[in-house]
């Protein structure tokens, strides 16, 4: 079977001869993990990489929505819904717009708007109200920011309302699974798209998550679903993959996936991390209420970055984008060396 690889990414400014960029970002190799599906690991050096590998985590990854991959980016949340698990019924409407525009001056490279809510346990809300909860929002926020929209949907037809709004990034947790048409309505549109790895519906998915190896499924699955993508039109270099921290998992998959997230920069294309005041991240750190996570999510988006991971998905922009400026400056990423 073939074997996947997973860069060791460092970012010490001291970097050896013969490294190689990881992903055209900060990021740099010269060891990798070669797993196999039998169990079997080893430690290989980055230039007896074979040249099809090399390519793909190596490679520039393409700007999408206005977002240049190079460095860093924060995708700011913004829940239009009454249920969502850490700011449900907070943020409707008005109030909403304005808490747009409060994380866009925070340092929101991309606002994430959301009408479904998608937590564990959560039933599905209609068409029409989805619809009627996002579309004003975003075309809000269009009229007063020039920072990139993108909208969180599982749903061809809000999907299609959002973009005519002005969304650019069509965000959906099933993958382009949940509604068939999804494919071809980001196709025709021409916008970029992250597809997440979920196991089973949010109404269902934390009942008795399982795998054979939590790592390599996702990756198959994420390795699948853009190929069916580039099948319809939608070439790789406008995608977004995203391991699904939280979705079908238990807390083990979670650390699992985190331990192992720069695996998924062989899929030739960006990262995306949605970690964000997650459950695990309450179990781990002991914050019970999730608004009480903050600390616990920024240690993990900054986890994230270490291992060349392109979009945060955050609540606590200020936080975040704080963090992020003296990591990158510490480690020598933002060009402020000695």
């Amino acid at each position: 079977m073939t074997p996947y690889y997973r860069p060791l990414a460092m970012s010490d400014p001291h970097r050896p001869a013969g490294a190689l960029t990881l992903a055209g970002g900060w990021c740099w190799f010269d060891r990798v993990e070669r797993i196999e599906r039998d169990g079997r690991r080893a430690l290989i050096a980055a230039r007896d990489l074979p040249a099809p590998v090399a390519a793909r985590l190596t490679a520039p990854r393409l700007p999408l929505a206005g977002l240049d991959l190079s460095r860093p980016r924060i995708m700011g949340i913004l829940n239009v819904t009454p249920d969502s698990f850490s700011d449900g019924g907070l943020y409707r409407g008005d109030a909403g717009v304005a808490h747009a525009l409060g994380m866009a001056g925070q340092g929101a490279d991309i606002l994430d708007i959301g009408g479904e809510s998608t937590r564990p346990g959560a039933a599905e809300v209609s068409e029409a109200e989805e619809l009627a909860r996002t579309r004003p929002v975003i075309a809000a926020i269009r009229a007063e920011c020039a920072v990139p929209v993108s909208i969180d949907t599982r749903r061809a037809a809000v999907a299609r309302a959002a973009v005519a709004a002005g969304a650019g990034l069509v965000n959906d947790v099933s993958a382009f699974t949940h509604d068939a048409s999804m494919t071809t309505a980001v196709a025709q549109a021409g916008v970029a798209a992250c597809l997440m790895h979920a196991q089973g519906t949010p109404a269902t998915m934390q009942d008795d998550p399982r795998y054979e190896d939590v790592t390599l499924d996702v990756y198959d699955y994420l390795e699948a679903r853009l190929q069916a993508c580039e099948a319809a039109g939608i070439a790789r270099g406008r995608l977004l993959v995203d391991p699904g921290i939280g979705f079908g998992k238990t807390l083990q998959h979670n650390v699992t996936l985190l331990r192992h997230l720069s695996i998924y920069h062989g899929l030739g294309c960006g990262i995306l991390l949605g970690a964000s005041r997650k459950r695990f991240i309450g179990t781990l750190g002991g914050a019970e209420a999730a608004r009480g996570r903050m600390p616990g999510s920024v240690a993990v988006a900054m986890w994230g970055v270490a291992q060349g991971v392109q979009v945060l998905r955050v609540h606590d922009v200020a936080e975040t984008r704080q963090a992020l400026s003296l990591h990158m400056t510490l480690s020598g990423a933002s060009g402020h060396n000695d």
